[in-house]
């Protein structure tokens, strides 16, 4: 017979087992109380919140009632914590004046950053100002952002800070007085309802137009400008000139690309080259951002940390690894400087200081909670950038690959391994991080590649990780001693290897690219899905645990949403050109014309752009029209002068939409029928997609969908009556 223990049980053995769904409550609870520590992290996410709520409005909200709303819930919040009250108090009002102060920080740069914006002008003026950069070319020519000094037919006060100016030849250097004979606009509205608003983008960088010169860049005399612009051309000039004995050393070729990635220049890169890198999932590459600062940042600080453990006097007597920070935080704000300091760069520029003063107040460096500082301190000092592909992709991605950091397990070493063993071993760990790295990031940022930029390069992951290590170990710390030595003494042998460098990763970008089907275009997901897909993403790397799979399926909403029906008709800003849709294709019926808004809008419903036909089209110097056997939608009209009631009834009776790009004050009766556009349309909603149903036609305008916003308002044309 068994004995009877005569003490108490700790757990009986007709003791109750918990069912199913309190084990799974008690699963979750356990789950919710791990998140202590994390639940700041959504700081900066209600604060960019609150931002992209500004940037969705579609009015002008005033600046009083939000700058209450803020200071309210910063006092609801901070008395909450003052008074003891638990996290289920203190965690919605810290959120609600993080979204409070996100909106009023919008709004306060939105007015801080005001500036004129160039109204339509009648007929083409002259400006004179200051060279203070090279732009990235344009399909036009070559483009510099020049500080006017006078405009004819602007009073000074509705003259624009800066204006982006299209040049004929080779581009004037910085500090260069100019005078372009020009046509002067307003910067471009989107290029179709919900598309990238690039007035607003001007907007926040104080460009008040944009100019084509219609002659060559004549010098011009001047007056002094202003100290500040003074040191901004002369180290913009010390970069282009950088840039430019790069090219001459190297070539324009691959100097083109080596300049791109020092100095941000991309005047020198060639069509094709670039067209190469977009295809393969490269192009990253040749935008100053996070990459370039962490090799830098990284090269310099494992140089230095190398250097005081070569020396035991000084490695005795201080920390290496803080020393080294203080370099890396060196080389990241000189790198920023030479890069020409663009929204992308000043980004990453934050991230890695945050990360270098973590080393410094002995933190560790790569941390959850140092990515939400510097999202955070992003967000402060440019509330505009939650709306930018750049900050949306980079923080995605950034944030993707830490949770990756603190997911990884540990790597065991083994000791006294051969090292034929421990080489294999080594490459074989270094792949399945590169790998995993690649894999995770290129998830983190596909909604956004495939919302923004409606393309996805399917081989990217191949071509990424052939030129990972070629970008990281050789070309830029190549690059970094050829341009500290000097790119004609000491340093032309470091250039020569970044050249080789540059070849190789473009033999792989071409090579990529020419694979079948390396790219697939995908329409653009309704505008309210991407929010999801960015929660969706933060959810899963914030989270720890294995709850956060959870957000997996709205990370995938903008690939699995279902698409709206494709307009029939798209007319872009001002009647130059339209497209119809087709057979999964957009029709173009004035090929070469405005060719960036076509692109643009045809990616955008996941067609592919294919030029009309000769055959069945009646086309003559300022109208095209389909003809008999053509069932195309739309006529055009884009002269300047109406056409007479002749020509306009021949126009509404080839096609049931009329687009005339002048303003029409007559119809004649064959266009009782027929929808006509004209200028007054266009004027006041810029471009229109357009539905052909059963009971007619239904519009969306850009402007609609733009909303009466600062950036959306084109200059006062009374400004321009000033002689």
């Amino acid at each position: 017979m068994r004995g009877v223990s005569g003490r108490a049980a700790l757990i009986p053995p007709d003791a109750a087992k918990p069912s199913p769904r309190e084990r799974v409550v008690t699963w979750v609870v356990d789950e919710v109380r791990a998140q202590a520590l994390r639940w700041r992290l959504l700081a900066p996410v209600a604060f960019g919140g609150g931002a992209g709520l500004y940037f969705a409005l579609k009015s002008e909200p005033p600046l009083w009632p939000l700058m209450l709303t803020a200071a309210l819930m910063l006092a609801l919040w901070l008395g909450a914590k003052r008074r003891g009250l638990g996290r289920r108090f203190s965690l919605p009002l810290m959120l609600l004046a993080c979204m409070a102060c996100g909106l009023a920080g919008a709004k306060l740069r939105s007015d801080r950053v005001a500036a004129p914006i160039a109204p339509v002008l009648t007929a083409p003026t002259v400006i004179e100002g200051w060279v203070v950069d090279v732009d990235s070319p344009g399909d036009r020519g070559h483009r510099v952002v020049v500080a006017p000094v006078r405009i004819r037919g602007l009073a000074p006060e509705a003259t624009p800070i800066r204006v982006r100016a299209t040049v004929q030849g080779a581009p004037p250097a910085p500090g260069t007085a100019i005078r372009l004979f020009a046509i002067l606009n307003p910067p471009p509205p989107p290029a179709s309802p919900g598309a990238y608003d690039f007035g607003r983008g001007a907007w926040f960088e104080r460009m008040g137009g944009t100019a084509v010169a219609l002659g060559e860049t004549r010098p011009a005399v001047l007056p002094l400008p202003p100290w500040q612009l003074r040191m901004a051309m002369r180290v913009n000039a010390a970069r282009f000139g950088l840039a430019q004995r790069i090219v001459d050393r190297l070539g324009a070729r691959t100097g083109g690309i080596a300049a791109a990635m020092t100095t941000g220049h991309e005047t020198w890169i060639q069509r094709e080259d670039l067209d190469a890198m977009r295809d393969s999932g490269l192009a990253h590459i040749l935008s100053i951002s996070g990459l370039h600062m962490a090799i830098v940042g990284g090269f310099a600080f494992f140089l230095v940390r190398f250097g005081v453990a070569a020396w035991p006097f000084l490695a005795l007597r201080v920390s290496g690894k803080k020393v080294a920070a203080v370099a890396g935080l060196i080389a990241v704000w000189s790198y920023l400087v030479l890069s020409g300091s663009p929204a992308p760069a000043e980004r990453a520029a934050v991230t890695a200081s945050i990360a270098f003063a973590g080393i410094l107040l002995d933190r560790p460096a790569i941390s959850m909670h140092g990515l939400a500082v510097a999202a955070m301190v992003v967000l402060m000092l440019q509330p505009e950038a939650v709306v930018t592909p750049g900050f949306q992709m980079s923080f995605a991605a950034t944030a993707a690959l830490v949770a990756l950091a603190e997911a990884w397990p540990p790597r065991t070493r083994e000791l006294s391994v051969p090292w034929p063993i421990a080489m294999a071993q080594s490459a074989r760990h270094w792949l399945v991080v590169a790998v995993t790295a690649s894999a995770v990031a290129g998830a983190a940022t596909g909604p956004f590649a495939i919302q923004h930029f409606n393309r996805t390069a399917v081989f990217g992951l191949i071509a990424n990780l052939a030129t990972a290590p070629i970008a990281d170990f050789v070309l830029m710390p190549a690059l970094a001693l050829g341009v500290l030595l000097g790119p004609e003494g000491l340093g032309a042998p470091f250039l020569w290897v970044a050249g080789q460098g540059v070849e190789a990763m473009l033999a792989v970008g071409h090579w990529t690219a020419g694979l079948p089907g390396a790219v697939r275009t995908i329409a653009s997901a309704p505008d309210d899905v991407l929010p999801i897909s960015f929660l969706g993403v933060l959810f899963v790397a914030l989270w720890e645990g294995r709850l956060r799979w959870l957000g997996l399926p709205f990370v995938c909403a903008v690939l699995l949403w279902p698409r709206a029906p494709t307009p029939t008709v798209w007319i872009g800003d001002g009647g130059t050109n339209a497209a119809y849709s087709e057979d999964k294709r957009a029709v173009i019926v004035r090929p070469g014309v405005r060719t960036f808004a076509t692109d643009l809008w045809s990616r955008r419903r996941g067609l592919t752009a294919t030029n009309r036909g000769e055959d069945g089209w009646v086309c003559e110097r300022y109208a095209c029209a389909p003809g008999t056997g053509t069932d195309a939608p739309i006529a055009l009209w884009w002269g300047q002068t109406a056409p007479g009631l002749e020509a306009l009834a021949d126009l509404c009776a080839s096609a049931p939409l009329v687009s005339v790009r002048a303003t029409v004050t007559v119809l004649p009766e064959e266009c009782a029928d027929t929808l006509v556009l004209d200028g007054v349309d266009y004027a006041r909603g810029g471009a229109v997609e357009l539905w052909q149903t059963p009971q007619g036609w239904r519009a969306v305008w850009s402007a609609e969908a733009r909303g009466d916003r600062p950036w959306s308002r084109v200059g006062d044309p009374d400004a321009a009556d000033v002689p």
